[in-house]
């Protein structure tokens, strides 16, 4: 057992002097393009402060001094690449995650969705699959399942593997439950999973109409037309000109009268298609696309 170790940070993290700063920059600017052109994830336009922090974790974690040998360390050693990724995609979820947004699309959205033959939703970002399965849930209770087909993609594929197992820890089941009653369940939580001595089984019915798929939205271009796309919580991470491109593939992607639902944090207001949205719900960023 390793005793007292203490991690310090290069200088160059924390330094006003103009050359440490721009050297540290330029590391991170070489990870990031190495990591593009050796396995094609794209991060070059994420937000420059959080990624930052999230690389500094991975040096740490490996062990490492220098944003250099942590990529020379990620460009010969897959594993540590994907240990990188994982730290550099946000996978902050849970079932019926801002049960408000849950109780308006149950509200306002699900009525829309009744007149459609078929239902298409994409859940971008999808994580572990929390919330696609929230939606999965929120479906059948609705009558609505049986048309639909719900698209859950992510760019990180371990994360993916874990969404397609639909386990979850069952010390979360308490605050799910509240989350589902918020959030306008109408029924026992408790009959969709199957409980363990530590974990939670969702029921495989609710995956019969998930389809788990990679898609990067940085590097990847549309796949299908959609009447619904969640993409709640991904922009944030994104800087201007990145968010300005998902948002081209969101307006790409959806149909002529889809709904987009994006995170508490995020707007359509500044982006050029502002104009081409309806706000359904300020409140829980529920839009819908009029032109």
């Amino acid at each position: 057992m390793v005793k007292n170790t203490e991690i310090r940070e290069d200088p160059g993290m924390d330094a006003v002097d103009g050359k440490m700063t721009d050297l540290e920059q330029l590391e991170i600017e070489l990870l990031l393009e190495g990591v593009y052109r050796r396995y094609g994830y794209d991060f070059r336009q994420y937000a420059y402060a959080s990624l930052r922090r999230r690389i500094w974790h991975r040096i740490h974690g490996e062990r490492l001094k220098t944003v250099s040998e942590l990529q020379s360390k990620a460009l010969h050693d897959r594993s540590c690449m994907e240990r990188l990724v994982s730290d550099l995609v946000i996978h902050v979820t849970e079932m019926f995650r801002d049960p408000g947004m849950f109780a308006a699309f149950r509200k306002q959205v699900v009525p829309m969705l009744r007149s459609l033959p078929s239902v298409r939703i994409w859940h971008a970002g999808c994580s572990t699959g929390e919330e696609v399965y929230s939606m999965a849930i929120l479906l059948q209770e609705e009558g609505l399942y049986e048309r639909a087909t719900l698209y859950a993609t992510d760019v990180n594929e371990n994360v993916l593997q874990r969404a397609e197992q639909a386990v979850f820890p069952l010390k979360k089941m308490k605050a799910y439950t509240k989350n589902y009653i918020l959030a306008g369940g109408k029924d026992e939580f408790s009959k969709y999973y199957t409980a363990g001595s530590d974990a939670a089984a969702f029921q495989p019915s609710l995956k019969e109409r998930i389809v788990f798929a990679q898609h990067n939205l940085v590097t990847d271009r549309s796949f299908n037309e959609f009447h619904v796309i969640f993409c709640r919580n991904v922009l944030i991470y994104f800087d201007p000109v990145l968010q300005a491109h998902v948002h081209d593939l969101i307006y790409e992607s959806l149909s002529g009268s889809g709904i987009l639902v994006l995170g508490d944090k995020e707007t359509i207001t500044f982006t050029k298609h502002a104009s081409s949205y309806e706000v359904l719900n300020p409140h829980e960023k529920i839009y819908g696309k009029i032109n």
